[in-house]
């Protein structure tokens, strides 16, 4: 028999969640709604065979709330979360018990038991089985007594479970309606501002990607095929403890890199042509977002390093604005504004802003698009990305310079600033010693 897993990421060079950050975001959360349940479904395993996840995946990942509230990498779990007005709020934790047949392939998991409890916080730890029922009869039991708000994520896991079609059909019937909630918003409002242990864990998703940029930057050459410097970058990535990458990696040359989203690796780069890399490490389930954009040959052309130029002076624009009070959007007409103003005849027929094709910026946290709504003014703790970018496919050119932004209580924190930035850095340290 397994012997008992006594850690959460078991392994992980993150390490798992302290305990008193997940109890400070389930009681944030329960405090916000004031009274109802909390319902949230963990991830399932899936199956490698019969879904086919892309080679550098696994057959699980946890679901970005369940491990927000729980730190638990259990899968065929549920958390139930009680607020009430005028008694003790409540936990309850659903866990699978541990099969040890199943865990000789797949390896130990966490049970029903107090390393559970130890590590979420929780105190109340049942055994899944049964679950749903016991869910039922207690979102009943509320309902009975005149308080039955139910909050769960529409379009989720548990937003598709048979028992909360029974909830809808009590809503129509009963004399006490099931009043249903969508818990996604505030969820994606409490994610906005992290925490000390997110940023830790942010912070050195973005230093292994930074590192991961400068390898790029000190083996591209001439002739190299683009998969030889993705595989260089995400070598950095394991090698420097990220588990896995929080998007496909994008490394494109020449026309390929005025195609925002291509990942196929597959060209082979020439002597007068620019490289976008756009990638992010993972870390403890908190993913980074870092851009550059570099001359093949180690120099820019004088025309090259023009637009570049621009590009860049147009994101330094947009992250001197970056302060507490000021929305995304305000961000994006500031960093568009400069692009117009300072385009000069780069651009023939006009601005430049019209090679500008996509947004400024997105929220960075679990997922690369970070959840919250993008008219919510800045606030210390939060993180977003800055990324203009000029593609000008007639001359093979594409340029994009992101970097990860802490909002500060006075501006911001290039969080990401170790990545040569300016064309001289870059290409001083193309040149090497």
């Amino acid at each position: 028999m397994w012997p008992g897993v006594a850690a959460a990421q078991a392994g992980s060079p993150a390490g798992p969640v302290p305990v008193e950050h997940l109890q400070t975001r389930r009681a944030a959360l329960l405090e916000r709604l004031g009274q109802g349940i909390v319902i949230v479904r963990s991830a399932d395993l899936r199956s490698i065979e019969d879904e086919g996840p892309p080679p550098q995946d696994s057959d699980f990942r946890q679901d970005n709330d369940f491990f927000y509230l729980t730190g638990l990498e259990t899968s065929g779990s549920w958390l139930v979360l009680i607020a009430r007005d005028s008694a003790p709020d409540e936990e309850i934790l659903y866990v699978p018990p541990r099969d040890t047949l199943t865990e000789r392939w797949t390896g130990p998991s966490l049970g029903p038991g107090p390393e559970v409890r130890a590590l979420s916080g929780i105190d109340d730890v049942r055994s899944s089985a049964g679950a749903e029922e016991h869910i039922r009869a207690r979102v009943r039991s509320m309902q009975a007594s005149g308080s039955a708000g139910v909050y769960f994520r529409r379009g989720s896991r548990e937003g598709h479970m048979g028992f909360f079609r029974d909830l809808v059909f009590d809503e129509r019937t009963s004399r006490v309606p099931v009043t249903v909630h969508d818990l996604r918003p505030f969820l994606a409002s409490s994610r906005l501002v992290k925490d000390a242990d997110e940023l830790t864990r942010l912070r050195r998703a973005i230093a292994i990607t930074v590192e991961a940029q400068r390898e790029a930057m000190r083996i591209a050459k001439p002739g190299m095929w683009e998969y030889e410097i993705e595989a260089a970058i995400e070598y950095t990535f394991r090698r420097l403890g990220a588990e896995r990458v929080g998007f496909p990696s994008i490394v494109g040359a020449g026309l390929n890199a005025t195609i925002l989203h291509y990942d196929k690796s597959r060209g082979q780069t020439a002597p007068d042509d620019l490289i976008v890399m756009d990638v992010g490490a993972e870390f403890g389930y908190y993913t980074a977002d870092v851009t550059r954009t570099i001359p093949v040959s180690g120099r820019f052309t004088e025309r090259q390093r023009a637009l570049y130029t621009l590009v860049l002076e147009t994101q330094q624009a947009a992250i001197d604005s970056v302060r507490p009070g000021i929305t995304v959007r305000d961000l994006n007409r500031i960093a568009r504004a400069h692009l117009r103003r300072h385009s000069g005849t780069l651009c023939a027929g006009g601005s430049c802003e019209r090679f500008f094709v996509h947004g400024l910026s997105h929220w960075l946290g679990m997922d690369v698009h970070d959840v919250g709504d993008y008219a919510t003014p800045l606030a210390p703790g939060m993180v977003l990305t800055i990324e203009p970018g000029l593609y000008l496919p007639a001359e093979r050119i594409g340029i994009r310079i992101e970097d990860d932004i802490l909002v500060t209580a006075t501006g911001a924190e290039i969080l990401s600033e170790g990545a040569p930035r300016t064309p001289d850095a870059i290409e001083a340290l193309m040149r090497g010693p």
